[in-house]
């Protein structure tokens, strides 16, 4: 269904039905989508497997990531907390007079997902933009990904089963398919539809920004980008753990063909004979590494002319690159090194280059390790590999990286990203449009939501989370305490 007039008028037409469902009907309707999902696995994998070039293993892995998150959030709107509900009771002897006032979060409205090519299952159809925004009780329009867009369709018609099988709204989940220069802008202006969720590249993510701050009411647009995910390495670490280092980072660098939005880009470190002997070791790891092909066409062309872009830059040095030739459709993985000096005078080097690539910065001493740190843009991540006594000694560069990003990382690899209450996937600019939100994890819900104070309601005009009897059996702030009292 391509006719976005409908689609939109459709969604509103759901919204008004579907914000007033239960909880308890929504977190049904979520548990249903799950089981659909997984009923159709058999045929999802293959599909997906096909269309993406990536692993069986993985794909399997990536579609009960987003069953589990499906029923995470189900358990999250079942529980209910989330609503943030706040309760401050009248008091007719106070002069003036103190009002009954009553907040909690509801949804916005209608929102627009797009699919990210990089995960078919978790971060697009039913991944966990889709999850969080149904979970919040808003209607969701969907733009699938044309490099999965069979897939796309399969899991959209295991939704549907779920919408019967739950009795709702037959316009709660809507699916497009198009170019995101048309079909993508027309719903990010459409005056229905009130935030964006999207999964992808830098350019991708800043034209939907600007299609929605361009419309005569600006609406959010969640937008998780670009991010090189900094690796900082401590010389003592260096020193002691070398080999256990080159062979862990040469994994997580190639993992994937390096199609994470984690993927460990810049590696930085004081010049030492451990940095020395880490990246020999490094070298001699990618050199073992076959190259594989690549999500799609345009991704392998785009990742080859960055590649090409970068080792053509003036200082940089190959560090070790695959033996084997690339066939077509594979990337080649790379990784090299550069001074600090010339790193902090071109600012191509700190771009992003999406593929199995990492570039090593080799500083002279720590404040110049700190300044390339102070230069970086807004990151998802940031990782601090070291002993206790690295650790212990360098408190002030662990400081940068907390305002640098998101996530910060202590002795593991960036990516992998556990869906749980205390994860963050989200940071500073360019990484995402909003570092006060994530994209993973259950906080996500708060993204398709907006407070909303009742002031001198009866009781029985009230939503349930704030009604005097508390019937959802919820934790609330009354009277700036919490309980789950009744009041």
């Amino acid at each position: 269904m391509n006719d976005i007039e409908q689609v939109m008028q459709n969604a509103r037409e759901a919204f008004d039905s579907y914000k007033n469902l239960s909880p308890a009907k929504r977190a049904g309707f979520l548990n249903e989508i799950a089981a659909a999902i997984e009923a159709a696995r058999e045929q999802l994998v293959p599909v997906a497997h096909q269309e993406s070039n990536l692993p069986l293993g993985r794909l399997n892995g990536e579609l009960t990531r987003t069953t589990n998150q499906l029923k995470m959030f189900a358990r999250l709107i079942e529980e209910g907390s989330w609503v943030e509900a706040a309760i401050d009771t009248a008091d007719e002897s106070r002069t003036p007079r103190k009002p009954d006032t009553r907040k909690m979060l509801m949804p916005v409205g209608p929102v627009v997902v797009f699919g990210a090519s990089n995960f078919p299952f978790a971060f697009s159809t039913a991944g966990g933009d889709t999850a969080s925004a149904l979970a919040a009780g808003a209607p969701v329009i969907i733009k699938g990904h044309s490099s999965h867009a069979e897939t796309s369709q399969i899991v959209f018609k295991a939704m549907q089963v779920a919408i019967q099988k739950a009795g709702v709204h037959p316009c709660t989940v809507q699916h497009v398919l198009g170019s995101g220069s048309t079909v993508g802008k027309a719903l990010v202006e459409h005056p229905f539809t009130t935030a964006v969720g999207f999964t992808g590249s830098f350019h991708g993510g800043r034209s939907l920004w600007e299609y929605a701050n361009q419309r005569e009411t600006p609406i959010p647009v969640f937008a998780e980008m670009s991010s090189i995910n900094p690796v900082v390495f401590l010389e003592d670490t260096l020193q002691k753990n070398a080999a256990a280092l080159a062979k862990q980072y040469a994994g997580s660098i190639t993992l994937g063909m390096g199609q994470f939005c984690t993927n460990p880009g810049l590696l930085i470190a004081v010049q030492s004979e451990g940095l020395d002997n880490f990246l020999s070791l490094l070298g001699a790891e990618f050199t073992r590494i076959d190259p594989d092909k690549m999500l799609n066409s345009n991704i392998h062309a785009s990742y080859h002319a960055a590649l090409d872009k970068a080792l053509a830059q003036k200082g940089i040095e190959k560090v070790g690159q695959a033996e084997k030739n690339a066939g077509e459709g594979e990337a080649f993985p790379t990784v090299a090194k550069v001074k600090a000096n010339i790193f902090l005078q071109n600012p191509h080097l700190s771009e992003e280059v999406f593929g199995p690539y990492s570039l090593a910065v080799c500083c002279d001493n720590k404040e110049e390790l700190k300044t390339v740190i102070r230069q970086l843009k807004g990151q998802l991540t940031t990782t601090i590999m070291g002993t206790d006594a690295d650790v212990e000694a360098n408190g002030d560069v662990i400081s940068l990286q907390v305002t640098l990003a998101g996530r910060i990382i202590l002795n593991d690899v960036p990516t992998g990203v556990e869906v749980c209450a205390s994860m963050v996937h989200g940071g500073p600019f360019p990484a995402t449009t909003d570092g006060r939100f994530t994209s993973v994890g259950t906080t996500a819900i708060k993204r398709w939501v907006r407070p909303v104070c009742f002031q001198g309601f009866k009781d029985n005009m009230l939503p349930d989370a704030l009604k005097n009897s508390n019937p959802l059996h919820i934790w609330r702030i009354v009277n700036n305490e919490w309980t789950q009292q009744s009041i």
